[in-house]
């Protein structure tokens, strides 16, 4: 790793005036000081899109599961982002960048036979420069540049100036994931206090407890106020076992992400082989406290639960967007879908698809549940909560 850092840092000497590497990281540690992962990429793509002079950037990160779970945009406002159907998922030429790891620079991307296109909403763009995010064999993002605003085809010296910067991204990147990790240890550490705590109270608890029945199994004189002590002795334990539950609850969701907690939820439910799950979720904190984070969890797995049983779909996939009032959480399939207003006339609504419990989470938190579907078209889910500040 430090063999390829010295390689690229010698090349950059050549290749680029010292004034512009010193900028280049000057403008990379500056972006490091945001508060979290998600606004450091965005900042990255700004300063990228800036040095080149390219109307968009934007920096992808992988899941390690083929698709990508974080994607920063700039040169797009939140409108213009908000009517585009989806973000990339990974494939076409994101997918080339993040699979065969090479740069690419393209004059034309509607020629190139390994692009997929744009969803609908999408901005149409021309000319890409694409590089790998990467530290020796270590892959930690895919960064790109579409049109530049002088209408210039991108050149070498582009090149070279994004994959210095991507060389300085990648250190950004990866200590901050090792920072994450740290966390995730803490939490692990946390779990083991808890543990010995309840090993050393709880169950000792309960080993006196079992004692104190003992004795009075023995005794000749049995009555039932020699009982209370034990039942009140129970209920404290009860009590106190309720009290570690909650308390781990809340710091697990308070310390997870909404990525975090989506794998969760999908690594809880069997996914046959056959079916892709895709995850187009941020991974920040949601905007909620510990009691709204279960109840989303318990929607969300109920929503995946009934695309996975019912919906004979091949690709399945969650999407998390928010604005400053709003949280919605969204569960949609490419299967056979259904007639929404039959389904709400034979079944009253509330029972179908096993609705009724997700409606009433949604509304003991100010929120909603709505379903759009047709036959043979799909059939999304959209959970929205209010953002309570």
């Amino acid at each position: 790793m430090i063999g390829e850092l010295l390689k690229n840092f010698w090349r950059c000497i050549v290749m680029l005036p010292l004034s512009q590497i010193k900028e280049i990281a000057r403008m990379v540690m500056d972006a490091t000081e945001a508060n979290d992962l998600v606004t450091m990429l965005k900042r990255i793509a700004d300063v990228t899109r800036e040095l080149v002079g390219a109307k968009y950037a934007a920096l992808g990160v992988p899941d390690g599961r083929g698709g990508l779970r974080y994607f920063q945009v700039s040169g797009m406002t939140t409108d213009e982002i908000a009517m585009i159907d989806h973000p990339p998922v990974g494939h076409g030429l994101i997918g080339v960048i993040m699979h065969e790891r090479e740069t690419v620079m393209l004059d034309d991307i509607h020629q190139d036979p390994r692009s997929v296109g744009f969803p609908n909403g999408h901005p149409d763009m021309t000319r890409m420069l694409g590089v790998p995010v990467q530290v020796g064999d270590q892959l930690f993002g895919m960064l790109y540049l579409t049109d530049k605003e002088n209408g210039e085809p991108f050149n070498i010296y582009d090149q070279w100036t994004v994959e210095t910067l991507a060389g300085y991204a990648a250190l950004a990147i990866a200590d901050t994931q090792l920072r994450e990790n740290e966390n995730r240890l803490t939490l692990l550490e946390e779990r083991q206090r808890i543990g010995m705590e309840l090993h050393d109270g709880i169950i000792q608890s309960l080993y006196a407890l079992g004692m104190h029945l003992d004795l009075i199994r023995f005794s000749s004189d049995i009555s039932p106020q020699k009982f209370q002590p034990v039942i009140d002795g129970l209920n404290m334990v009860i009590e106190d076992i309720r009290a570690y539950i909650m308390n781990l609850k809340v710091t697990q969701n308070k310390q997870r992400t909404c990525y975090e907690l989506v794998e969760d939820v999908i690594a809880r439910l069997y996914v046959p082989p056959h079916i892709h799950v895709s995850i187009e979720v941020p991974d920040v904190y949601p905007p909620f406290e510990g009691n709204q984070v279960d109840s989303l969890c318990l929607m969300m797995q109920e929503a995946l639960s009934n695309a996975l049983r019912h919906a004979n779909a091949r690709n399945i996939g969650v999407r998390v967007q928010q604005n400053e009032f709003f949280f919605y959480l969204t569960i949609f399939d490419d299967g056979c879908g259904f007639d929404v207003q039959s389904v709400a006339h034979q079944n009253g609504m509330s029972h179908g698809l096993g609705l009724k419990n997700m409606r009433e989470r949604a509304i003991q938190h100010g929120g909603a549940v709505e379903i759009r579907s047709q036959p043979n078209k799909g059939t999304s889910i959209i959970i929205k909560l209010p953002i309570r500040k």
